[in-house]
């Protein structure tokens, strides 16, 4: 792996120096975990013109899995709170420009977006002829495109939250309250080898139903409900999620079937519009599309889908006004879904990999059944 991210970092690198900084410093910890191998708490990544160190407050613990920090990776420790006019008060990231205006550094690209306006000044401070460039987004535009190690450990993630959701549609729903629900699936993801939820699960009743984000209540499942769940587990460091809808009890009613079918018909219809050089734009489209000929068009969220990995919510945004193209490999949701006042809705979601079509096109990693099954 030390190999893995060494070309990450010298991707970066050249990336930086093509911007006029043969410097960076990262400090948003997804990125550095992203670089590295593990973020240690307060940590920060000092990429130089010959070498890369990562700065840290105190000593790294040892991670666990494939979250481990790389061996190659020379690492420095902070010394304790000092004084002084050139003091880092032990902070990574102003010592970490301190370090690089001794070394003779002219420019240094930071991450604007994740520092502070207070840790911004510090490091003005401590290095006032430092040129601060920002960085941008780069590391997240790195990040887009999975390789296969990544990918196998979403795999792994859809496959223990497929397990956990198979595992409560077994057992007895009636009378118990979204919140008792949420913490049993919460349970089983880590039972099955989880690290924890991808994200607070969402288990939504009767009117709550089809509610994209909603947090669980008190409120007992019913004959009759509409019953939608949406989990994720995280597996060393990347999370996928998935989303289903089911009627508790009963056959469903006939305003069920029809929303329901629209709302599958919508997802269907996104999941096979997945492939590389296809405009995010228009993955959106198509699934808007099927629930605006249904009538519901308003009560679509902001965006049909969005990528996954070290973070639950990454670029790309499926969205109406989402720039940029789909690429290979990379993990995305399609997670349309509808919501009616007063009487719930409608959720199917689902975590996919774009593959070109020689490849047997998009990658359906949560495979949990979307039949409209009667609980």
């Amino acid at each position: 792996m030390s190999e893995v991210y060494a070309n990450r970092r010298n991707r970066l690198r050249d990336r930086c120096s093509a911007s006029g900084s043969a410097t960076a410093l990262i400090s948003r910890p997804v990125n550095v975990r992203y670089l590295a191998g593990a973020a240690p708490r307060g940590a920060v990544l000092l990429l130089g013109r010959e070498e890369d160190l990562l700065l840290s407050p105190g000593p790294p613990d040892p991670q666990p899995g494939a979250d481990r920090l790389d061996e190659a990776l020379r690492v420095q420790t902070l010394p304790g709170r000092t004084g002084g006019p050139n003091a880092t008060g032990g902070d990574a990231a102003v010592a970490a420009a301190d370090l690089a205006a001794d070394q003779g550094v002219d420019s240094l690209a930071v991450e604007e977006h994740h520092l502070t306006v207070s840790r911004h000044r510090a490091l003005r401070s401590v290095a006032p002829r430092l040129r601060l460039d920002d960085v941008g987004g780069i590391v997240e535009q790195l990040r887009l495109v999975k390789d296969e190690e990544e990918i196998s450990l979403l795999r792994v993630g859809a496959e223990i939250a497929d397990q956990a959701l198979g595992e409560l549609l077994e057992s007895i729903l009636v009378g118990r309250t979204e919140r008792h629900l949420a913490l049993e699936l919460e349970r089983r993801l880590v039972d099955h080898g989880a690290d924890g939820p991808a994200f607070t699960t969402s288990v939504a009743t009767g009117p709550h139903s089809g509610r994209r984000g909603h947090r669980p209540t008190d409120r007992r499942v019913e004959e009759g409900d509409f019953l939608t769940v949406c989990l994720g587990a995280a597996y060393h460091g990347y999370r996928c999620e998935i989303g289903r809808t089911f009627v508790i009890g009963t056959s469903p009613a006939d305003w069920q079937i029809e929303l329901y079918d629209l709302v599958f018909a919508a997802q269907r219809a996104g999941r096979e519009a997945l492939a590389p050089g296809v405009a995010c734009r228009d993955v959106d489209r198509v699934a808007r599309q099927v629930i605006d000929s249904g009538g519901h068009g308003d009560a679509l969220p902001q965006m049909t889908g969005h990528g996954v990995g070290l973070e639950i919510e990454e670029d790309p945004q499926l969205a109406p006004t989402a720039m940029g193209k789909l690429d290979a490999c990379v993990p995305v949701t399609v997670e349309p879904g509808v919501h009616l006042p007063g009487r719930g809705g409608v959720r199917i979601d689902d975590t996919l990999v774009v593959r070109p079509e020689a490849d047997g096109g998009p990658e359906l990693l949560t495979i949990t059944t979307k039949e409209l099954l009667a609980l």
